[in-house]
C-alpha cells in the first residue's frame, strides 16, 4: 500500500480552470475565477482523501449495477 496523496503534486488550479473552461465550452468571467478555483481546491482535497484511503491488496472491487 502506498500513500497516493503524498505522491500527487499540487496542481496549478488557476491554470486548470483557465484551460478547462474553454474546452468545456464554458465562459469564465474573470471575476468568478477566484470562486471557481476555491471550489476546485475543495474538490482536490476531497479527491485526495478518497485516493489516499489505504486499501489492502486483497480488497475486491465493488460490483457494477446496471438497470
Amino acid at each position: 500500500m502506498t500513500d497516493h496523496a503524498a505522491e500527487t503534486p499540487t496542481p496549478d488550479l488557476n491554470a486548470y480552470a483557465a484551460a478547462a473552461a474553454p474546452l468545456l465550452g464554458l465562459p469564465l468571467d474573470p471575476a468568478w475565477t477566484g470562486a471557481v478555483v476555491a471550489h476546485l481546491r475543495v474538490l482536490h482535497a476531497a479527491a485526495a482523501l478518497v485516493g489516499g484511503f489505504p486499501l489492502p491488496d486483497t480488497a475486491e472491487a465493488a460490483p457494477v449495477y446496471t438497470a
